[in-house]
């Protein structure tokens, strides 16, 4: 067998596996950017708790939160001080005496509810966690919630 013959053989081969790579890296990513999550909130929450006492949770100790809590889909229970528009959603935030804060971002759907929340009203929410992380610059605890909706 000449030299030519084995490196053509090689070049098919890794061509192949190549054309095999990229066959099945676009079908991942065809899956992941069609991925469609169930409604938040038909979905049992793993977690209820009080606002105040999930950002001081966060403030003890972000990490175990994080652990604890990050990609789980949580109710949270608390008094809306400042609903913010965001391109073609709004958000509504609780924030504590200290500055920190929880900020949910809602799915489109629930767009016409959320419209209704004004600062001040006590609310029950269900979403995904995010997580939280400390802003070293603000000097406070911030935690971030999506595909988020108002619990009737």
């Amino acid at each position: 067998m000449s030299a030519g013959t084995n490196k053509k053989g090689w070049l098919k081969k890794l061509l192949l596996a190549g054309i095999l790579l990229l066959v099945v890296g676009g079908g991942i990513a065809w899956y992941i950017f069609t991925d469609k999550f169930e409604d938040t909130a038909g979905t049992k929450a793993a977690y209820t708790v009080n606002a105040l006492d999930l950002i001081n949770e966060f403030k003890k100790d972000d990490s175990a939160s994080n652990k604890k809590y990050a990609e789980q889909i949580i109710t949270v229970n608390g008094r809306i001080t400042s609903v913010e528009a965001a391109d073609t959603t709004l958000n509504l935030k609780i924030t504590n005496p200290e500055g920190s804060y929880i900020i949910f971002a809602f799915q489109q759907k629930d767009l016409a509810g959320v419209k209704k929340v004004k600062e001040g009203d006590s609310v029950s929410i269900k979403g995904s966690c995010s997580g939280g992380s400390y802003s070293e610059i603000l000097e406070t605890e911030y935690i971030t919630f999506k595909r988020c909706s108002l619990n009737k």
